[in-house]
């Protein structure tokens, strides 16, 4: 089989594939969701919901924001509050982030607000205005203000007479359709009815929203690994949010229920882990919305009344046995606090193939400076490859079973990793099947040994080699690849199969030379081996191939053409090798000089010239003023000719036209004042 494709690049597409599941690991919030949310939070939001979304996202995470920005959020926030137009969605935000920002805010706007959502509770049947304005209200209350709902059984009957019998919730009563999404808000919306209550609710009613709870808990999905999340029941363009939207509704709805009533609600640990579990998978968020949607769930899950997930982690997902790596478990909250005192152990190791390596429970040790689990992975005798690790997580105090969850058993999947031996490299060229070599040579693939071989048609190139683990076992890369690369550009690539032994290759030129386009000529050799779990994985060169195919027929293929480099054309060319004609004769240097006389004949001539007509300087003007203007004039005249020498032996005709006309512009000036003294000079002497 021959592919055309760079081998170094299918290496790395394949380590990457085979890394790639790990890289999605699970792991508490960290110092990265921090960098992400300043980046998406960087720019100042006009509206009101980003900006609640960017306060209190910074608020959680602790990240200090411009006190420009904030001095801007509060202000957003105060003419919101002052608005006598602003609906209750407005409100329920602007209060949000002036109770995160402390903005200073007068009593008696907050007291027009308070007034204002009550009036909305009175009146709606919608379960988004009961949301917003309850939310608004509560807000108000954690800021200090008196706000009691004197009519609070009412509303939570309003809001619970919204639910439907498989836990989930109508947005009014006008729809037709239930909402998970809608639950989590109406939990939220019924959480802050009771906290403000004046007086206790209904508890059979309150009983009833619990076991509403427990049925909308019996719709969560789950992945394999333990993760459980929220999605729609159906997708509709205007009502569906997505999984971590309804999701984290969901988990602020229960959590905010379960902090206000008596008793603990009936939900699965497994089931808040699972949850935990889904959040931190996202990883780093892509989006502002998804990003207060995760950091607001995960602080919630952090301290709740209902149970507390523990998350185990591994701080390295990629073993080394060269280096005797030390496997490390860390066991954290979402947001890495220590857990409570514990115990790990790991119970059992599963190979790619799901086969069981052992079953030998080992404890981890515990570093208390360090706040991991540790173990040496040397004794479990396992050999390079991807492993499922199967841990098994006990709290040491039994008080802590109602108030963490740890999932019983964690299953985490790493890759061991080490020095591959390469054993019986063989590479030859055999005229029949039989293997009959005309010349077999020995290589050495860790190294750079390289070979000279030549076939033709008619013949066979044989390569063969033997790869074995640390532990002796045979060892089967993701990718072992030959490459023939001919003189002028043309690659092909071949797979190197392996067999249970070793690994073999067996090039039939006679068959190939129509995948080869009849190109005879020499051919690079080159061998690709590489593994996620291998160390040493290599691109070695092995020689060189003259090859001898016969001419190609008449409408055989043609090899596809190069691809042209793109900065070929900068890089240096080949020197340009020129002769330059023989020059003509010249005359003999007297001859030369000869005519070098005659030129200066007229300027010897313009000296006789004016010492024949007494040429002198008695009318040169005597007064400062023209004097300076006559001296300016014959420096001009001095210069014109300087620069008729330069023309001569240095400036072209260009460069010299514009010198040219700045000095007679300035000849024109000097000398017409020069002149005009001279005429005047010689009117007064007449007259007198």
């Amino acid at each position: 089989m021959a592919w055309r494709l760079p081998p170094l690049a299918v290496l790395l597409l394949l380590v990457a594939a085979a890394v790639a599941p790990l890289s999605s690991a699970v792991r508490p919030v960290s110092e990265a969701h921090r960098s992400v949310a300043a980046e998406l939070f960087a720019a100042s939001p006009d509206d009101l919901e980003t900006t609640y979304e960017a306060v209190r996202t910074f608020k959680i995470l602790g990240v200090q924001r411009d006190k420009g920005l904030d001095g801007k959020a509060c202000k957003l926030a105060a003419d919101r509050l002052s608005s006598s137009s602003s609906p209750a969605k407005d409100l329920f935000h602007a209060v949000q982030i002036a109770g995160v920002l402390a903005c200073s805010v007068d009593a008696g706007v907050y007291d027009d607000v308070a007034s204002r959502l009550k009036a909305v509770i009175k009146d709606t049947n919608s379960l988004l205005e009961f949301y917003y304005s309850v939310g608004g209200l509560l807000s108000l209350k954690e800021q200090g203000h008196s706000v009691v709902l004197s009519d609070a059984d009412s509303t939570f009957h309003a809001i619970k007479a919204l639910s439907q019998s498989d836990g989930r919730w109508r947005y009014d009563t006008n729809s037709a359709e239930s909402s998970t999404f809608a639950a989590g808000i109406a939990l939220e919306a019924l959480a802050g009815v009771v906290s403000l209550s004046d007086a206790e609710v209904d508890p059979s009613m309150i009983g009833v929203v619990k076991n509403d709870i427990v049925k909308l808990f019996g719709t969560i999905k789950s992945y394999d690994d333990g993760t459980f999340y929220f999605d729609e029941k159906y997708v509709d363009g205007s009502e569906y949010k997505g999984p971590i939207t309804t999701s984290a509704s969901v988990v602020r709805g229960v959590t905010s229920f379960a902090n206000v009533v008596s008793g603990k609600l009936n939900i699965p640990g497994e089931k808040i882990l699972g949850l935990a579990k889904f959040f931190l998978g996202i990883g780093l968020p892509g989006s502002g919305k998804d990003c207060i949607n995760q950091i607001e769930s995960l602080s919630l899950l952090e301290n709740n009344r209902i149970f507390v997930p523990l998350i185990l982690s591994l701080p390295s997902k990629v073993l080394s046995l060269t280096s005797k790596d030390q496997l490390k478990v860390e066991v954290t909250t979402v947001f890495g606090s220590a857990a409570p005192p514990l115990r790990v152990d790991l119970v059992q190791v599963l190979g790619s193939d799901s086969k069981v390596i052992t079953t030998d429970s080992k404890e981890l040790q515990f570093d208390l400076d360090n706040n991991v689990h540790y173990l040496d992975i040397t004794p479990l005798k396992i050999d390079v490859g991807k492993y499922s690790l199967v841990f098994e997580i006990t709290l040491q105090d039994s008080e802590h079973e109602t108030v963490y969850t740890t999932g019983g058993r964690n299953t985490e999947s790493v890759v061991v990793t080490g020095l591959i031996k390469v054993d019986k490299a063989e590479i030859g060229i055999s005229e029949n099947d039989a293997g009959s070599a005309e010349s077999v040579e020995k290589l050495d693939l860790l190294k750079d040994t390289k070979v000279s071989l030549s076939a033709n048609h008619l013949q066979k190139l044989r390569l063969s080699f033997q790869l074995s683990t640390p532990l002796g076992r045979t060892f089967k890369p993701h990718q072992v690849f030959l490459k023939l690369k001919h003189e002028s550009k043309v690659e092909h690539l071949f797979v190197v199969p392996g067999s249970a032994r070793q690994f073999k290759i067996v090039l039939d030129f006679l068959g190939l030379v129509e995948k080869f386009y009849y190109l005879s000529g020499t051919y690079d050799l080159e061998l690709s081996v590489g593994d996620a779990s291998m160390e040493n994985s290599f691109l070695r060169a092995l020689g060189q191939l003259e090859l001898d195919l016969p001419e190609a027929p008449e409408k055989a293929p043609r090899p596809p053409a190069q691809a042209v480099d793109p900065l070929a054309k900068f890089r240096p060319q080949k020197e340009i090798e020129h002769i330059f004609r023989v020059p003509e004769k010249r005359p003999p240097q007297e001859v030369s000089l000869a005519f070098t006389g005659l030129t200066l004949l007229p300027f010897i001539g313009f000296l006789i010239g004016l010492m024949r007509l007494g040429v002198n300087l008695k009318n040169f003007p005597s007064l400062p003023g023209p004097a300076a203007f006559a001296s300016l004039f014959h420096a001009g005249i001095g210069a014109v000719l300087l620069l008729y020498v330069l023309f001569w032996v240095k400036l072209d005709l260009f460069t010299t036209l514009k010198y040219l006309s700045f000095l007679g512009v300035f000849l024109v000036f000097v000398g017409h004042r020069t002149l005009s003294h001279l005429s005047n000079t010689a009117a007064k002497q007449k007259t007198a």
